[in-house]
């Protein structure tokens, strides 16, 4: 038995890639996409053919300019998650803009543009999450679309304060960065960190059993993951969503993994439960210095890497 064989009968195993080869490899459960995948993605010329359906879905609608180019993008992801879902049983998460982290009317009617996308293509909206950053603007949009039966994985997470208020609002799922978090602490130290005290593993081990144990809905997703045995100290976690390079990694290495996480462990270690209005939560969450700097550094890199992808479509030109 790999590791990845074992770890699938623990937890629900997520690749996060745009590579539509990679997931027909690896065969995960759920995928995650965002623009820096996409864009590495959309450069293949195997999915040539995805980018020329954008391209001319976009000019069809008589835009032009930046709103020609934003309709592109939205085509473009849709198109990639509609051909991930022909191959996984699951679904798949697709990003909302970063420049709308802090717009709450922007996220939501964003949000409703890429399920109508995706109802044209035939795809049900229990199929997509749809992929909001953890600022408070980000969680009440996904609260309101929970309430109308859009489903919302809400990422870049790094404090206890954005669990708590994801929790409270009823999102459908959590991606806490365990791998940004231990390259904050890493840098900090100046050295490697041993896989049992790594900071982002003990995130989402502690996410995992406050949630567990006052008997939250919401899933906890680790992501951004550095090395296998980060993943493997979070066998048991509801969902674990993985670059196709470790995916390889864990169905390459043998073993039979015990988890990590379970209800009994959340029983022992959950904490108090907490409630955070606006004030409380932005109080909680400026305490913890890596989540501030993680968080806003990670809204700016999702911006670049959309803007990126957005200059590059704007020098394509569809195949004759």
């Amino acid at each position: 038995m790999s590791l990845l064989d074992s770890l699938k009968r623990y937890t629900v195993v997520v690749a996060d890639t745009g590579d539509i080869d990679a997931i027909r490899q690896h065969r995960p459960q759920d995928a995650t996409t965002n623009p820096s995948l996409l864009l590495k993605a959309a450069q293949q010329p195997a999915y040539r053919a995805l980018v020329d359906g954008a391209l001319a879905a976009a000019a069809a609608g008589g835009l032009s300019g930046a709103a020609r180019t934003e309709a592109f993008m939205d085509r473009l992801a849709v198109a990639f998650g509609s051909e991930i879902l022909k191959l996984i049983p699951g679904r798949v998460s697709t990003e909302v803009d970063a420049r709308h982290s802090f717009d709450t009317e922007a996220t939501i009617a964003k949000a409703h543009d890429l399920i109508a996308l995706y109802a044209a293509a035939g795809v049900p909206k229990e199929r997509v999450l749809i992929k909001i950053g953890s600022t408070w603007e980000g969680i009440r949009a996904g609260e309101v679309l929970e309430r109308e039966g859009i489903h919302c994985n809400l990422t870049l997470l790094f404090s206890f304060a954005q669990a708590v208020a994801c929790a409270e609002a009823g999102v459908t799922l959590i991606s806490p960065f365990v791998g940004r978090i231990y390259d904050y602490y890493r840098k900090a130290k100046g050295a490697e960190i041993p896989v049992d005290a790594d900071p982002g593993v003990e995130s989402v081990r502690r996410i995992y059993a406050y949630f567990k144990k006052h008997g939250y809905a919401t899933q906890v997703m680790g992501a951004s993951f550095r090395r296998v045995e980060q993943i493997t100290q979070l066998a048991g976690s509801d969902l674990l969503t993985i670059s196709p390079e470790l995916l390889a990694a864990l169905a390459e290495t043998p073993g039979d993994l015990t988890p990590a996480l379970t209800p009994e462990m959340a029983a022992r270690e959950g904490e108090a439960r907490v409630h955070l209005d606006e004030k409380a939560y932005r109080w909680l969450h400026n305490q913890d210095a890596m989540a501030v700097e993680k968080l806003s550094d990670g809204i700016r890199r999702f911006d670049q890497d959309a803007r990126a992808l957005e200059a590059w479509a704007a020098t394509v030109q569809p195949h004759a």
